[in-house]
């Protein structure tokens, strides 16, 4: 069959479905448009703005240009519409700018519908350059056709390039009494200031998680939707702040289930979400030191579908709450939550941790989360952060190591320790106290450690360098004679100063090695100044020389130099 040039000419499928005599299907909306605002009666959550408006309309000093800032999906456009509505709002009874709006007035649906010809919109994400503007200022100084006011609504204002703010400048200075602007942006801070001293500006603000998923309810109930609370909450906090991605995850719910009831369940796994319960259990393990508990937690997580950048999300969210309990108290704990289950598990868990584990345990998430985002393996990242976290657990905090260091010394300092010590784990720590470091050592296994009783007696740092010895540790030993000079030793304490070619884990090596050597605890701290105190090493080349012996030897022989000490009264070896 031959076709006719001319498309649809004799070809009856090319007709639309109602011409041919079937039944036309009504349009589907997505619940973000068919539930947009169209009042400032229906803007949610945006009550001091309608406030300031209401006032500047009846006192007839209404701004000649607007700025409406907040993030994504809280309603920019849509209330610069209702702006524009309410700047030509007219019907026989009310000729004037208002924000009650009862009825449909004669420009109103014109407006809502973006064809009226005194609203123009101009999106400056497509449009940014300065011919656009030019454009637009030419028509400024025309008077409206049909409308009170001749309103331009620019969207995304950020995007327009400075040689276009530089030209809307004059105008947006001085316009003509019949015109108003209206600018929308997501990036206040890249609109120059100079523009922003023109306007009235008005932050919307990002919705809780609570009030949107109240609002979500509401919508749900008019679409004949069965949907459970958490759910919703699931989906309030996913949006983010953001009533249209709340109104798109809940058509994406609705429609995946048709007439069933939507349950939490559904929602995490349409979200790729982990459970709450799961995560809670993850944290608790991690918190308690048990790596081995937490990552066949993760691993069941991540198997089911779960991210792990929302893992780790989640986990961030947890201590957040357990943070603000334990700061503000139990009452802290509903403000953030995810129902009342998690709040009472929040007031609960942060009974028996301490507030510097919480802010550690934070700090190692986000680089946990920041890592996750960058490896070729994020649920390899994942799972070191993990590890890290749960090792961490272990270690004392830097009140913890500032304690042990003035009960040992037998100061008091008046501020008791926190409960959450992790003294008995894995681990070692460094803190800052009188300007100097302060190494606690880690407890190592209880089998390997010798009973207190039994240990060595330690008077001297010469007595540490020769234990350092009989174990046979020759570097530490070497390190101990050259680099380090004893300011105080006493049983569990040593104050040190180091050269400043040792290492830095000397501190760290040395307390670990003396609760190996001797099965009791050690604080080593590392003091700046040793007052003229010198090395072990230093001590035996001046006495040496000091010997009558050898001084004599250099009287004969000026020239000589040692290049061997051989001990005569020590079962040494030789140095």
């Amino acid at each position: 069959m031959r076709k006719s040039r001319f498309p649809g000419a004799s070809d009856k499928s090319a007709r639309p479905a109602h011409k041919r005599g079937m039944p036309e299907t009504p349009e589907y909306q997505v619940l973000a448009r068919k539930y947009r605002p169209q009042s400032f009666d229906d803007l949610l959550g945006h009550d001091a703005m309608v406030r300031t408006l209401r006032h500047a309309f009846e006192a007839g000093r209404i701004a000649h240009a607007f700025i409406l800032t907040g993030v994504r999906g809280v309603g920019k456009t849509t209330t610069a519409r209702i702006m524009a509505r309410a700047l030509n709002y007219e019907t026989d009874e009310v000729d004037r700018p208002t924000v009650d709006m009862r009825v449909q007035g004669k420009h109103c649906r014109a407006i809502a519908e973006s064809r009226h010809p005194d609203v123009i919109e101009m999106d400056a994400a497509s449009r940014t350059g300065v011919g656009d503007i030019r454009e637009l200022i030419e028509g400024v100084r025309y008077a409206p056709v049909e409308g009170r006011y001749k309103v331009y609504i620019i969207d995304e204002v950020h995007m327009l390039s400075n040689s276009a703010f530089n030209a809307l400048l004059k105008t947006l200075e001085e316009p003509p009494p019949h015109v108003k602007f209206i600018f929308a942006t997501t990036e206040i801070r890249k609109v120059p200031v100079t523009v922003l001293s023109r306007c009235q500006r008005f932050d919307l603000r990002r919705f809780d998680a609570e009030t949107l998923a109240g609002h979500l309810k509401s919508i749900a109930d008019k679409e004949g939707a069965t949907i459970d609370d958490d759910a919703l909450l699931m989906i309030a906090r996913a949006a983010e702040g953001s009533v249209r991605d709340g109104l798109s995850l809940l058509d994406q719910a609705i429609i995946q289930h048709g007439d069933e009831a939507v349950s939490a369940e559904a929602v995490r796994e349409m979200l790729g979400l982990v459970d709450r319960t799961l995560t809670w259990d993850l944290l608790d393990a991690a918190m308690k030191g048990d790596s081995a508990a937490a990552l066949n937690i993760f691993r069941d997580q991540y198997n089911a579908g779960a991210e792990p950048a929302a893992v780790l999300r989640d986990l961030l969210d947890i201590v957040h709450l357990l943070t603000r309990t334990k700061a503000a108290g139990p009452s802290a704990a509903a403000h953030g939550a995810a129902g009342e289950a998690d709040a009472a598990r929040g007031r609960q868990m942060s009974e028996g941790l301490a507030l510097p584990a919480l802010t550690r345990a934070w700090s190692l998430l986000m680089k946990a989360l920041e890592e996750s985002m960058i490896a070729p393996d994020p649920a390899a990242a994942t799972e070191i952060g993990l590890i890290r976290l749960a090792y961490a657990a272990g270690l004392p905090t830097p009140d913890d190591a500032i304690r042990m260091l003035n009960e040992q010394s037998g100061a008091s300092s008046g501020r008791p320790g926190p409960s959450h010590s992790g003294l008995s784990s894995g681990g070692g720590a460094r803190a800052m106290a009188g300007g100097g470091t302060v190494a606690v050592a880690r407890e190592t296994s209880p089998q390997l450690a010798p009973a207190a009783d039994q240990g060595p007696v330690i008077n001297s740092l010469a007595d540490i360098a020769r234990l350092a010895g009989q174990h046979r540790d020759a570097m530490l030993r070497a390190r101990i004679e050259s680099m380090v000079r004893p300011v105080i030793v006493e049983p569990g304490r040593l104050e040190i100063a180091v050269d400043e070619a040792a290492p830095q884990s000397l501190a760290g090596d040395l307390g670990q090695a003396l609760k190996r050597w001797t099965g009791q605890q050690w604080i080593v701290s590392i003091v700046r100044d040793p007052g003229g105190i010198k090395t072990l090493r230093e001590s035996r080349d001046e006495a040496i020389l000091a010997h009558p012996a050898v001084k004599s030897a250099f009287d004969l022989f000026p020239d000589a130099r040692i290049t061997k000490v051989t001990p005569i009264d020590e079962d040494e070896t030789p140095t």
